[in-house]
């Protein structure tokens, strides 16, 4: 997968020092963050076999409900998740 030059324009605008890029609040965490999620969200529709948004299909037991906050500590130290 290669991102283009405007997506990567896009996620910067607004990027004015090392800070907003890399910092507690910056890009790089927040991105981290969103793939984390985005990544929880489409093995709990693997699992559960269907899309986040629609009804269950009949006779299945599992279903979506909601989602909670995990704190997680990496090297990036500590990134609060919502897990589905």
């Amino acid at each position: 997968m290669t991102i283009s030059k405007e997506i990567l324009d896009e996620l910067l605008k607004g990027v004015e020092c090392p800070e907003d890029l890399l910092g507690d609040t910056g890009l790089m965490k927040e991105l981290k963050i969103k793939l984390m999620e985005r990544m929880l969200g489409a093995e709990l529709t693997a699992h559960l076999g269907y899309e986040d948004g629609k009804k269950a299909p009949p006779g299945r037991s599992n279903r979506r409900n909601g989602a909670s906050t995990k704190v997680l500590k990496g090297q990036d130290g500590e990134m609060t998740v919502a897990v589905p």
